[in-house]
């Protein structure tokens, strides 16, 4: 099973660069149109979509941008650094979306 994780605001620990130290950083609110603004204008702050079949696999067949946050997080070169168009029932079998994050804490120093 392929489940995805998206959100629409808060904070990530990524990196700046390719073996960069980690950093707590902010998370841009989601381009409008996106799948995450999308999710966040419903107003449920966290959910779970099954996309195998049903409503929502037929409604999020259509093409959207979708942002992808990982290792890196580049805010400032956000819209060409993290988002693509996908369609997300033909890529995932189920979406967990959580409107708002907050980074995963360090239980040790960084090597």
């Amino acid at each position: 099973m392929l489940v995805g994780f998206t959100t629409y605001t808060g904070t990530v620990m990524a990196a700046s660069q390719w073996g960069g130290g980690p950093e707590t950083k902010n998370v841009r609110p989601a381009l409008p149109g996106s799948y995450e603004a999308v999710f966040h204008e419903v107003g449920i702050p966290n959910f779970l979509l099954l996309l195998r079949s049903g409503k929502a696999a037929e409604g999020l067949r259509r093409t959207r941008l979708e942002r992808a946050i990982g290792v890196i997080y580049l805010p400032q070169s956000e819209r060409a650094s993290h988002y693509f168009n996908s369609r997300l029932s033909d890529q995932f079998d189920a979406v967990i979306h959580f409107d708002e994050t907050r980074a995963v804490q360090l239980l040790g120093r960084p090597r």
